[in-house]
């Protein structure tokens, strides 16, 4: 047998449910290796193929969804027999609405398992790959990993609305580091502050604020090109900005606060969004 392999084919970028921690953004790099005979040209599979098959699928998958752990004690998962709607709620141990979401069902990733976890959501992924490879090939194996960061970095989750692919859906998410520069020299004492602030935040648009019908939960809602979308969440998780939350506009909205909190220092941010991309603010 062969072996062929891809590493970082591709970064899946989601959020997931935790019971304590809320929605909680997540960033995996994914290599894959597969094993099998050679075909005619002399390959287990072409590269160009392994790219546009499997990251598609990937892609098409789990990446920018939110993804559900159903076995987790006091989850509810609603199907709609009528739309492509799908509802998640969750209640906590004193049987106390903690959570409920809305959306099309393709914004959500089930897993049959009371946790999300790169063990739970791996054997998932590995099958639906290997029923999509030909014949020739014998295994497809996946390695999924969180970027290695040596300081500060927080998980986020969020939704914008005005994006016309995956990014619209309100509950998806990064693992972003941030790298923050007062007059020109890194400040990690900053850099951690700011880690601290937005540890499992969620981000919200001011405008996408709506009166909430569960008591104690904050709601955020809004139409987008793939359908409504509504999320209701622990006030304590959530992060208002008065503009939509891109990582541009992340990355400037901690520069301005930067400047106003310190005006006589030049600050340079460097905002990423999951692994090795994002924005660059400077006041």
């Amino acid at each position: 047998m062969n072996r062929l392999f891809v590493d970082n084919l591709t970064v899946l970028d989601f959020s997931y449910f935790h019971p304590k921690r809320g929605v909680v953004g997540e960033s995996w790099i994914v290599d894959v290796e597969l094993v099998g005979e050679l075909n005619d040209e002399g390959m287990v599979f072409d590269f160009g193929h392994v790219k546009k098959l499997l990251k598609q699928a990937l892609d098409n998958g789990m990446d920018h969804t939110l993804v559900v752990p159903t076995q987790l004690a006091g989850v509810e998962v609603i199907h709609h027999a009528d739309s492509d709607m799908i509802e998640i709620r969750y209640h906590n141990s004193d049987n106390a609405l903690a959570f409920a979401y809305q959306s099309p069902r393709d914004a959500v990733y089930l897993v049959d398992a009371e946790q999300v976890s790169i063990a739970t959501a791996l054997p998932l992924l590995q099958n639906h790959l290997n029923s999509l490879v030909p014949s020739n090939v014998k295994q497809v194996s996946l390695k999924l990993r969180a970027e290695n960061i040596d300081a500060a970095f927080y998980h986020y989750s969020h939704g914008l609305k005005k994006h016309l692919g995956d990014c619209q859906r309100i509950c998806h998410g990064h693992r972003s580091r941030v790298e923050i520069f007062r007059n020109g020299k890194r400040d990690f004492d900053v850099e951690q502050e700011w880690a601290q602030r937005f540890c499992d935040i969620y981000l919200i648009t001011e405008d996408d604020l709506l009166p909430s019908e569960h008591q104690g939960l904050t709601h955020v809602g809004y139409d987008a090109e793939q359908g409504r979308f509504d999320v209701w969440l622990n006030p304590k998780q959530c992060y208002n900005m008065n503009s939509d939350t891109t990582v541009e506009l992340i990355g400037s909205h901690i520069c301005d606060q930067l400047k106003l909190e310190s005006p006589n220092d030049h600050w340079l941010v460097r905002a990423f969004e999951g692994v090795q991309k994002g924005s660059i603010a400077e006041r």
